[in-house]
């Protein structure tokens, strides 16, 4: 859960890389559109993935009986919701200048900064994001999602379960809040860009 402490910490990180020109604030951004296709074409993917995974028919004509795409739907849930952050702040000419490692969690206190500090955008999809964020990185396996844990034992913890008790009833259902939370996102953000 996001509380005040997080969104301080956001906040400090943005000033700290404003002050290092690692983001940018000007006039213009030039690429939303790219950023926009971008998440279009990964929420595209994610459904792809997630029907391809539950309808017989499209295993059939596949030819792929046992697909099971979950993982990949939460994964590319995600990077449609990325994007679509990537695109807002294009729009309002932040500029992003870090290193892919610590991309995502620049984007994420980006977007607090410029969007969830000034009530542009509501807590809940910041948290989504967040949320959006962590378990994309647990279910891939990376060991920690930078600061986007509240609680990185608890995170670690949970992604062992996922990984190694959790049968595919539950990995269906996570995939579907993920493509479910990546829709809404979007939806949100194309509509602040409209």
């Amino acid at each position: 859960m996001l509380d005040e402490k997080n969104i301080n910490e956001s906040k400090r990180r943005v000033e700290q890389m404003l002050k290092r020109n690692e983001i940018l604030k000007e006039k213009e951004g030039k690429f939303t559109e790219f950023f926009l296709d971008n998440a279009r074409r990964s929420f595209e993917a994610a459904k792809l993935l997630y029907d391809s995974s539950t309808k017989q028919e499209i295993k059939k004509a596949t030819g792929f009986p046992d697909f099971n795409g979950f993982l990949w739907v939460i994964n590319a849930s995600y990077y449609s919701m990325f994007y679509a952050a990537r695109a807002l702040l294009e729009d309002s000419g932040v500029k992003i200048k870090s290193d892919q490692q610590s991309i995502h969690l620049a984007v994420f206190d980006a977007l607090v900064y410029y969007f969830y500090s000034n009530n542009k955008i509501e807590m809940h999809l910041i948290e989504e994001f967040k949320e959006a964020s962590a378990e994309a990185s647990e279910i891939l396996g990376k060991e920690k999602a930078k600061e986007l844990i509240d609680d990185y034992l608890r995170e670690k913890e949970k992604r062992g379960r996922f990984t190694y008790e959790m049968g595919e009833i539950a990995m269906q259902s996570k995939a579907a809040t993920s493509l479910d939370r990546a829709r809404r996102f979007n939806e949100v953000i194309r509509n602040m860009l409209s």
